[in-house]
């Protein structure tokens, strides 16, 4: 209808002022091998669809100048019809190319091409939803390297599109996005440890020392806390599988063996990298 048409043109006139999304870049790969040309057709404008949702998109009032990077893998795995509706599962992998990552196998959404994407905080449609919901959790964990617990309200808003994702017809996979919600509010530790860790990297880069050491414990403290609040946490593993490598340099230039040998004990899966630290220091 031709009124629709004008209030699009409007939108994209007006759009280029407010582009004040968290989103900066965001990088999308799909894996299309399992479907049928005719439908590797339909989800042609699927990634430019996305791209442009979660890049104009204002998540959070607070923080618009974060821009961060997303990484957004989508392998679709079949499709069915009903009607005229067609529904794609997938699995996905969200990621801002740092220690946050969430792998998800159970994604349904529906899509017509020639639709462009809109997220309604009150009416739950699968595909905005499930964007919008990782949209927040990873732009929460980003939040939480600035202030601490600075990610609740992002998490919160997560959370509630969930809950109306498991009340939907689309329930697929929504259960166990709450469950990944209630995970991170449940390892504080982590959330600390990541805090401390980044104000730690910055006083260390600025030539703090003695401020980046009191961070670092804190870290430590944290990765304390975490392992003993949930064990051994797939979430605390992955941070430290990403930042160990900094974190046992800067600890070795900072002579500190006391905190070496404690992250030996918090993480005895990378025990050499840490041996190799603390022999640094005994040259």
């Amino acid at each position: 209808p031709m009124g629709n048409k004008i209030t699009r043109v409007l939108l994209i006139l007006i759009t280029p002022i407010c582009l004040n999304g968290q989103y900066k870049n965001v990088n999308i790969a799909f894996d299309d091998r399992l479907l049928r040309s005719d439908e590797k057709q339909e989800i042609f404008s699927l990634k430019q669809n996305i791209t442009q949702f979660l890049s104009t998109t204002t998540w959070d009032e607070a923080y618009s100048d974060l821009d961060i990077t997303l990484h957004i893998q989508l392998i679709f795995e079949s499709s069915q019809t009903k009607g005229n509706v067609k529904t794609y599962n997938c699995q996905s992998l969200f990621s801002n190319g740092g220690d946050l990552r969430y792998f998800d196998k159970q994604v349904q959404f529906y899509y017509n091409s020639g639709t462009s994407l809109y997220f309604d905080p009150v009416l739950f449609e699968p595909l905005p939803g499930f964007l919008a919901y990782y949209a927040h959790i990873i732009l929460a964990g980003e939040i939480d390297t600035y202030e601490y617990n600075g990610g609740n309200n992002a998490y919160e808003t997560a959370r509630e599109i969930a809950q109306r994702g498991t009340a939907s017809d689309y329930k697929k996979g929504w259960g166990n996005r709450i469950s990944i919600i209630d995970d991170i509010n449940r390892n504080i530790g982590l959330r600390k440890a990541r805090l401390a860790f980044y104000i730690g990297k910055d006083l260390y880069d600025n030539g703090d020392k003695k401020g980046s050491i009191s961070e670092l414990k804190l870290m430590l403290n944290g990765l304390e806390q975490s392992f003993i609040d949930v064990g051994r946490d797939h979430n605390t593993q992955y941070f430290l599988k990403i930042r160990s490598n900094v974190i046992a340099s800067m600890l070795a230039d900072l002579n500190k063996k006391d905190m070496l040998l404690d992250l030996q004990g918090l993480d005895p899966d990378r025990l050499d990298l840490y041996q190799e630290a603390l022999d640094l220091i005994s040259e």
